[in-house]
């Protein structure tokens, strides 16, 4: 937690180690298999009109289940990342469902209540942010997983699906009775 109240004209500069427990605690929180490595570099700095800088340098490795075979795969992490606050920042809100509305600009400040900024969680945050969503074991393809045809034999031609509508065109052929 940095309080920004106290923060002097150079701004502040923190390294972030984690634990054990507290990777655990992310990984669990993340749906990672695993978490061996973790740690950030970030500084925090206060910009003329009220802005709060955040930027830092995460660095780490994740295991995480491969989308197609869930096998472990790991992906060593190393991502710069930068965010601005600001006080004041209203959020536009769709006046008839009350949900808040995507701003224009890509680079809008977040907003910044109080005057704690829990440095700790923005890390995080970027930590869910950079890590691959789908993770996938190098060289592994879809076909590798599917299921093979039974039989052995391949079919050389593609089956012929069934149209969902096959039957109502069979009738539309028929001649009519009773008319």
């Amino acid at each position: 937690m940095v309080d920004l109240d106290k923060l002097g004209n150079g701004g502040t500069a923190l390294e972030i180690s984690s634990t054990e427990g507290e990777r655990a605690a992310l990984a669990k929180r993340f749906g990672f298999l695993g978490l061996p490595a973790f740690s950030a570099r970030v500084t925090v700095d206060r910009r003329p009109g009220g802005q709060v800088v955040v930027e830092g340098r995460l660095r780490g490795r994740i295991v995480q289940a491969c989308i197609l075979s869930l096998d472990p795969v790991t992906q060593e992490l190393d991502d710069a990342f930068r965010l601005v606050f600001a006080e004041n920042v209203t959020e536009d809100r769709d006046p008839e469902s009350g949900e808040a509305l995507l701003n224009s600009q890509g680079d809008a400040p977040e907003p910044l209540t109080g005057n704690m900024l829990d440095v700790g969680e923005i890390v995080a945050e970027q930590l869910s942010l950079t890590a691959d969503p789908y993770p996938r074991r190098p060289g592994l393809k879809l076909e590798d997983v599917l299921p093979k045809p039974k039989g052995g034999a391949r079919r050389s031609a593609p089956e012929q699906r069934r149209h969902p509508f096959a039957g109502l065109a069979a009738l539309k052929d028929k001649p009519r009775r009773g008319r």
